[in-house]
């Protein structure tokens, strides 16, 4: 009867310490997770905090400021990233501080289309057509940074776009050998900026899962020079 009593009791004893075993590796996994996404944020915006410009009159010249796509309209009406970064380019073309603006976005279908509403936009407010270039295949940062070099024949860049985002573009530009500096549009505050910086931090550990693995952009294609070589 004893031996029975304590058999019953290893049994109870066994699932009891597999939960527990179970808790443990969920909770250690969580912790790592937690660990890669801060060191991950935080070596991004280490790595960028010298090339980042909120200034016009102290941004150097480059031949083209690379202008990251986004939406021009959010479920909430105009996208203030979008404004924000037409701005930025408009500031920079005015001024003298770059040549050409390049516009990278998506142009996943037929009836959306990034770089062509920049375009629209920016010769609305001044900016000559003949300076304008686009690149439809800008479907993500990668893609845009790394297409400004191997499409567009580009060694030096001014990104334009809102601080977290040329962040993350500098860190790419730096693993693909271009010297890459960003002038910082007005960022968004709210909901809708929360909800950005907090999918930014994530889009980051995958970023630096896609330079490990060296994940290319999904097109590339035949070189087109912007301007003289």
């Amino acid at each position: 009867m004893v031996y029975l009593v304590h058999m019953s009791n290893r049994q109870k004893k066994k699932p009891f310490s597999l939960i527990v075993k179970v808790l443990r590796f969920l909770l250690g996994t969580c912790i790592a997770l937690v660990l890669v996404i801060v060191l991950s944020d935080a070596a991004v915006e280490y790595n960028a905090k010298d090339r980042l410009f909120f200034k016009l009159e102290k941004v150097p010249h480059n031949k083209v400021g690379l202008l990251l796509g986004t939406s021009k309209y959010s479920t909430s009406g105009k996208n203030l990233f979008y404004l924000g970064r037409i701005k930025a380019a408009v500031d920079l073309f005015n001024s003298g501080k770059i040549d050409y603006i390049l516009i990278s976005g998506d142009n996943a279908t037929e009836s959306y289309n990034e770089p062509k509403q920049f375009r629209k936009d920016l010769i609305n407010l001044g900016v000559p057509s003949e300076k304008i270039i686009l690149d439809y295949a800008g479907f993500r940062t990668l893609d845009s940074v790394v297409r400004s070099k191997e499409v567009f024949q580009e060694k030096k860049l001014t990104i334009i776009s809102q601080q977290f985002h040329i962040e993350r573009a500098i860190f790419i530009a730096d693993a693909k050998g271009l010297e890459a500096i960003g002038f910082c549009a007005r960022d968004v505050e709210g909901p809708r900026g929360i909800n950005t910086k907090i999918r930014e931090r994530l889009a980051r550990v995958q970023m630096l899962l896609d330079l490990a693995l060296g994940t290319e952009p999904k097109f590339l294609g035949d070189p087109i020079p912007i301007g003289d070589q």
